[in-house]
């Protein structure tokens, strides 16, 4: 394999030019910058990572930690995230625990600031803040990103949007279109991950008087096969019901399937509406209205904070909540219809 030397020596210009031009840094014209690219291409050069984090006591690299990469929010997610670390010439190294915290706490003692340079941790359930301190005190920044109430901080520099509001936005549609029989599913426990979600639909609910008892509500496993089932509980015990808020997309695809099953047409015998926009919410038959989280902008906006944090220390953990919550009118919803 070519050494950096080597390229140098063939295009003519020093290893520290060679190196200015591979990072993108540095005052290089553009003859030279040819020169050398047209060198690596021909030599068959390779940057060699490994003796770079060794060198420079910094890796090229960025963790993002998730908790279950089948589901397609997470791989949406991931996407964003190498795409912004990309642009900063950083690679992404991502840890899937399955749920399973031994998993990333594992993962980030091996890797956190090793083989990786900065930790980005998507919110989930069982997030561990202490540990996460811990990893901050031995010098890797962290940021904690879709963390879902900014008026709570964690303690670690933080990205949030305002998952309350996303609940009121998400059951204020149903009730402007003048559905007052209205159930809920929660793809968590009531006091999990969407609990502030499900404290916007009652904050509607309140406001517009309509009832909403705890027969009319349930709560599932985030996943396709948790919506569903729920779905088929409250549907068969209350029939009478004319729409369903849900708490995250991929619930409400299971949704769309036990409405299906049970004979109720989506909008005509029932409406759905969910929060996130994950991609296939789009393609789903009827296409799924839901309130969009700015995914890709906090996605964007931590790799960013994460840099920042790498070139100055802050007095206290930034919290910033990122805008753009956006209601998404498609087919799964509709003004209720009067019956026989």
């Amino acid at each position: 394999m070519a050494t950096i030397k080597e390229v140098a020596a063939h295009a003519g210009v020093t290893p520290t030019t060679v190196t200015n031009v591979l990072r993108g840094r540095g005052r290089t014209s553009d003859a030279t910058r040819q020169r050398v690219l047209d060198a690596v291409a021909h030599l068959g050069y390779r940057p060699n990572l490994a003796a770079r984090a060794l060198v420079e006591r910094k890796a090229p690299t960025f963790a993002l930690v998730l908790t279950c990469i089948t589901n397609p929010f997470y791989s949406e997610l991931m996407l964003y995230v190498d795409q912004a670390a990309r642009k900063h010439q950083r690679y992404l190294i991502v840890c899937n625990t399955d749920y399973e915290a031994e998993k990333e706490t594992r993962f980030l003692d091996e890797v956190a600031g090793s083989l990786s340079d900065g930790v980005i941790v998507a919110n989930n359930p069982g997030l561990n803040v202490e540990h996460l301190k811990q990893i901050v005190a031995q010098g890797t920044p962290v940021v904690v990103n879709l963390w879902e109430d900014p008026d709570t901080h964690p303690g670690l520099p933080c990205l949030a949007f305002d998952g309350r509001e996303a609940g009121r936005m998400a059951a204020g549609h149903l009730v402007e279109l003048g559905h007052s029989k209205i159930g809920a599913i929660i793809a968590s426990p009531k006091d999990g991950i969407h609990n502030l979600r499900y404290l916007g639909f009652r904050d509607v609910m309140r406001k517009a008087r309509l009832a909403c008892p705890a027969a009319a509500v349930r709560f599932c496993a985030d996943t396709f096969e948790g919506g569903k089932a729920a779905a088929l509980d409250l549907l068969s015990a209350m029939p009478d019901l004319t729409a369903v808020f849900v708490s995250n997309d991929l619930a409400a695809l299971g949704v769309l399937d036990a409405a299906a099953q049970l004979g109720r047409p989506v909008p005509a015998a029932m409406s759905v509406v969910s929060i996130t926009n994950i991609m296939v919410s789009s393609q789903s038959r009827p296409a799924l209205t839901t309130v969009a989280i700015p995914t890709a902008a906090m996605a964007a906006r931590g790799v960013e904070l994460l840099m920042e944090i790498q070139e100055r220390k802050y007095d206290a953990p930034p919290m910033e909540c990122i805008p753009g919550l956006e209601l998404i009118v498609r087919e799964s919803t509709a003004a209720p219809r009067l019956r026989a």
